[in-house]
């Protein structure tokens, strides 16, 4: 039996395409920048990137603040309950197609692995990205004052190593959206903000809890 629930908000909703688009549209400008392909034009192609990225860092701001006012952040939270399910799952059974070992609840959106792999980008890729972008973008001024005397390509080595990065997580990202009870469940639940969940469940979520050393976390 199961029922249909809010699993995501509209500013969840809002918060996951506008960020999708924007990391497609950064991804297509860098490679053009680095002579990928040719679109809009070097020139173009440059300061469309530098307002795309002003636009992400305008949309993370509003993220952080969010994340914070409605404690979304505790989905993040790392837990080990269920991760060695989700790695067996992910590693075999989703291949014999075995049920998911993880059902989403309002409190629970993210499996363990969803949730190391984005703090990974929220607290790792994302601020590379921006920090190098930035520097990058004012490397002249920087050298001028007796900076970064070594040149600029370490900076652009670990830019580029961020976008791949990125790119890896989006396709890996598409092909796990296909993988819900339908290949276009997930994808609809992203959209129209309600799933269906099964009220009988031998693997419930986990609390969106910090799993402490000698200390037994909360839930079934």
């Amino acid at each position: 039996m199961s029922q249909r629930i809010l699993i995501y908000t509209r500013f969840n909703r809002f918060w996951h395409w506008s960020q999708a688009l924007l990391v497609i549209l950064l991804g297509v400008t860098g490679y053009e920048i680095h002579g990928t392909f040719s679109l809009f034009g070097f020139e173009r192609a440059v300061t469309l990137h530098n307002w795309l990225a002003v636009a992400f860092g305008v949309l993370v701001a509003f993220a952080i603040f969010w994340h914070f006012t409605t404690d979304q952040w505790r989905q993040y939270t790392p837990t080990r309950r269920h991760l060695r399910e989700m790695v067996r799952f992910y590693l075999g059974g989703i291949f014999r197609n075995e049920p998911h070992p993880f059902k989403k609840t309002e409190i629970s959106k993210l499996n363990p692995l969803q949730r190391l792999t984005y703090l990974g980008l929220k607290l790792l890729i994302f601020p590379i990205q921006g920090f190098t972008g930035l520097v990058y973008y004012y490397y002249d001024d920087l050298a001028a004052r007796g900076y970064l005397t070594d040149g600029v390509g370490m900076i652009a080595l670990i830019h580029t190593a961020g976008a791949f990065a990125l790119l890896a997580f989006l396709i890996a990202h598409m092909y796990l959206t296909t993988t819900g009870e339908t290949p276009t469940s997930n994808l609809k639940a992203m959209i129209t903000g309600w799933e269906e969940c099964h009220e009988e469940d031998p693997h419930p979520a986990p609390p969106a809890t910090v799993d402490t050393p000698g200390v037994t976390s909360g839930g079934p």
